[in-house]
């Protein structure tokens, strides 16, 4: 069976816990994405920062992003799979979690994300709409 690290995106970069909100938006606009992993100075994965997060627990609440820190975001326990499992726990991990990317770690550090994208892109055509359909389900149920 495949492994995450056949399947992930290798260039995925962090936003510091001390960085502001702008940076994180500023980079999600160069690197063309809608989240980042948080780190801690540590280099240790605090969680995961999106351009929906930013709108609507900042900017709609009033708050100055050029302020507010990406650590304040950072809340829960970040998800997040090994580069050596197999992708099917990935996927389960996206089902259970119902997250669409899942930071990927390889001797406690960031090596990449694998996203739904990367799935679809490298599994069966039913395996991946099962995904789809699991995670959408659950976002709609919650909503």
């Amino acid at each position: 069976m495949s492994a995450v690290r056949e399947f992930m995106t290798t260039d995925a970069q962090c936003i510091k816990e001390s960085q502001s909100l702008t940076d994180a938006a500023r980079m999600m606009m160069d690197l063309d994405c809608g989240s980042l992993p948080i780190c801690g100075d540590d280099g240790k994965l605090m969680g995961m920062i999106t351009d929906r997060d930013i709108v609507l627990k900042c900017v709609a609440a009033g708050h100055d992003p050029r302020e507010m820190m990406a650590r304040d975001l950072a809340s829960g326990r970040p998800h997040w799979i090994d580069a050596d499992s197999n992708v099917d726990a990935a996927i389960e991990m996206m089902e259970r979690y119902q997250v669409r990317r899942l930071p990927v770690i390889a001797d406690h550090k960031l090596v990449g994300i694998i996203s739904q994208g990367d799935i679809a892109r490298n599994y069966s055509d039913q395996r991946v709409g099962e995904l789809v359909e699991h995670i959408s389900e659950r976002k709609r149920m919650n909503a």
